[in-house]
């Protein structure tokens, strides 16, 4: 008779299958193959709860290799969580809670978003950071509060990716004991074998990095894979890469081994022939044996009492140390006073003429102090960005209490890493670099974005106030980028005020990702900024008549400009208006009231000013209306000559304006 453990290895490859087959979409390869490796870790070593699977000391799990998304909805179904056999047999389809890759808020269980190869990992480290980080904030002589593990099943696929080797150069420079990575190492992409375009040595790459490397000769032997994550947790100086050998899509009778099974169904007869080599009955789909669900039933009501017996220890924690409780509730609650932004410091040290990437580093540098979780750092570049959180110490496996991170110059990396930091929790992570280099960063904010992450991005040297660094390092679409990403709250403030009040919204009124716009070339201290700046376009200097004669709309370095105009048309008999666009997602989410205060509909004459494309400023401006923009590339030159031959000049708004009105 088979041993249980090898029942439950069958029944999740069988009910992997009949899911992909019932939706005509999927990848069996993985779930067949990967299945006991995945089983072995959830049996034998994670600590989670299908009860409440937000508990802060679980185990991290997460499937880097997200196309094989089944692996996990059987393991979730079968472990316990809120994932029916209905819903295993909805995979794929509209409204379900099996979506074809992993989504974080959408299925119970689910750590992280995954499926962009690579991302799963990068998160991974940032978990792993996250718990090393809070541990060393939380734990005492007597109490191991926070103390856990981040697993990863990865594939050869994210083995391939640049952003894995960032994040694992990372992880290996900081020593993150406690992250263990198990590699689905079949040798099978999409396209072939792997022999077509990847030869490299993986485990001497990853021992380069500072890993321990341990293979697994049979990914089908349970033993060998519980012996070689029992050895990876004895070592607490290096993260582990376990290279699991195994045969993509083992079981299917014709595919197996072949790159035809990564990323389609098996067909009724394949799984029919299937099921009899295994000794199950062909006809039965979604089946669950009785045995199975009781052997089950006891390893999850042991995970229960784990976590039982750590909530006692978290209360008699409390108990002892009661300043830690409320240390605790002010980590965890992300709560902010606002209290903490009435600071007379804050807005004393930033109402002066500056860039804004020092008003920024100014205004975290104070706020820390009532913030301190906040916890970040740049891409090789805090001298440049000014994030960098004075006196409280560099994260590093010496000093785990440390604030600061060094990323290196490893931007796609960072971005994963403070999504995963976010993901643990405890945390509010921000990462920074230039604005140009938000490109490298592009498929981690649309994460951020899509999973709903609060992660702050802090980009400065914006526009081609870069000046002498040339056309490479002036950003002129990236804002507009930025601004096409769906729950991304984009800032560019105008000076010191603004640039705290988007830190402001950042930090306590975004349910989302936030990417912060800042200049390198100083700014004068504005005149009449003021709360409406929390609705993302308000009015910064009102007409003198009852209605304006024209409007001009500007965000960032060119609003001072815009005022200059201002001036200088009222000096000519025209009357205008100048409105200050610090966010456009913040203004479009006002209601129509609002906006037409700030933009009367009946005024038509408008000009917009930004350095950067003119993608998005239309729909301010009206079909009437003037856009001063850049829409190619810029030049090696100082910044001022450079915004005077592009036309960022009050003397172009005051023509333009002229042209609107007449």
């Amino acid at each position: 008779m088979k041993h249980k453990n090898s029942r439950v290895i069958e029944t999740i490859r069988l009910l992997s299958v009949d899911a992909i087959e019932k939706a005509n979409s999927g990848h069996p390869g993985l779930p067949l193959g990967a299945a006991p490796m995945a089983f072995a870790l959830w049996n034998e070593f994670l600590n989670v709860s299908a009860t409440e699977t937000k508990w802060m000391n679980r185990d991290r799990f997460v499937l880097s290799a997200g196309h094989g998304s089944m692996l996990y909805y059987s393991l979730l179904h079968l472990f316990g969580y809120e994932i029916s056999l209905d819903d295993l047999k909805n995979f794929r389809q509209l409204g379900s809670i099996t979506p074809g890759h992993p989504e974080y808020n959408v299925t119970p269980g689910i750590e992280t978003t995954t499926g962009p190869l690579g991302q799963g990992l990068g998160n991974a480290v940032g978990m792993a950071i996250a718990e090393k980080k809070l541990s060393a904030e939380f734990n005492t002589s007597d109490f191991n509060i926070i103390d856990h593990y981040t697993y990863v099943i990865a594939g050869d696929g994210d083995m391939m990716e640049g952003i894995t080797s960032e994040a694992a150069s990372l992880a290996g420079h900081l020593k993150l004991g406690k992250l263990i990575v198990l590699y689905d190492d079949n040798g099978i992409t999409i396209d072939g074998s792997t022999d077509i375009s990847f030869t490299e040595d993986v485990g001497a790459r990853y021992r380069a990095y500072g890993w321990e490397v341990i293979e697994v000769k049979d990914g089908n032997n349970y033993g060998e894979i519980v012996d070689a994550i029992n050895l990876a947790r004895l070592n607490s100086v290096k993260p582990t890469l376990i290279k699991v050998k195994t045969i993509i899509g083992y079981g299917s009778p014709t595919k197996a081994g072949k790159s035809s099974v990564h990323g389609s169904p098996l067909g009724k007869d394949e799984i029919i022939q299937m099921k009899k080599n295994m000794g199950w009955d062909p006809d039965k789909s979604f089946y669950v044996p009785d045995d199975v669900k009781e052997y089950m039933k006891n390893i999850t009501d042991k995970k229960e009492i784990n976590r039982f017996l750590w909530e006692e220890k978290f209360e008699e924690y409390f108990k002892k140390y009661p300043e830690k409780e409320s240390k605790w509730k002010h980590w965890f609650e992300y709560e902010i006073s606002d209290e903490t932004f009435q600071d007379s410091k804050i807005w004393s040290s930033i109402s002066i003429d500056n860039s804004t990437r020092n008003s920024g580093g100014i205004f975290m540098n104070i706020v820390k102090e009532d913030i301190p979780n906040l916890f970040g750092g740049s891409a090789d570049l805090n001298g440049s960005t000014k994030t960098y959180l004075k006196n409280l110490g560099d994260f590093s496996f010496e000093n785990p209490s440390g604030s600061n991170v060094f990323f290196g110059i490893r931007e796609h990396a960072m971005g994963a890493i403070i999504n995963g930091i976010a993901l643990h929790g405890g945390l509010r992570p921000f990462g920074a670099t230039f604005l140009v280099f938000s490109d490298y960063m592009k498929p981690s904010i649309r994460l951020s974005a899509l999973m709903g992450l609060p992660v702050i991005y802090v980009f400065t040297h914006d526009s081609i106030g870069v000046g002498e660094d040339g056309p490479t390092h002036q950003p002129i679409e990236q804002i507009s980028m930025l601004r096409s990403i769906p729950n991304l709250s984009v800032f560019r403030p105008a000076d010191g005020k603004e640039t705290a009040m988007a830190w402001i919204n950042a930090l306590k009124r975004t349910r989302g990702p936030s990417a912060i716009i800042l200049t390198r070339q100083n700014l004068p201290s504005l005149v009449g900024v003021n709360k409406g700046a929390n609705y993302g376009a308000y009015i910064l200097s009102k007409e003198i008549k009852e209605k304006p004669d024209a409007i001009i709309i500007a965000s960032g370095s060119e609003v001072h400009v815009a005022l200059e105009a201002s001036k200088k048309l009222l000096e000519d008999g025209i009357d205008s208006r100048v409105v200050s666009m610090l966010s456009m997602e913040f203004f479009d989410k006002q209601n129509d009231s609002y906006k037409e205060m700030v933009l009367p509909s009946d005024v038509k004459s408008r000009v917009s000013i930004e350095a950067g494309i003119e993608l998005g400023w239309r729909k301010y401006v009206g079909d009437k209306g003037k856009i001063i923009s850049i829409n190619h590339y810029g030049e090696s030159a100082p910044a001022n000559l450079l915004f005077g031959k592009f036309g960022f000049t009050s003397e172009n708004i005051v023509k333009l304006v002229k042209e609107v009105i007449d």
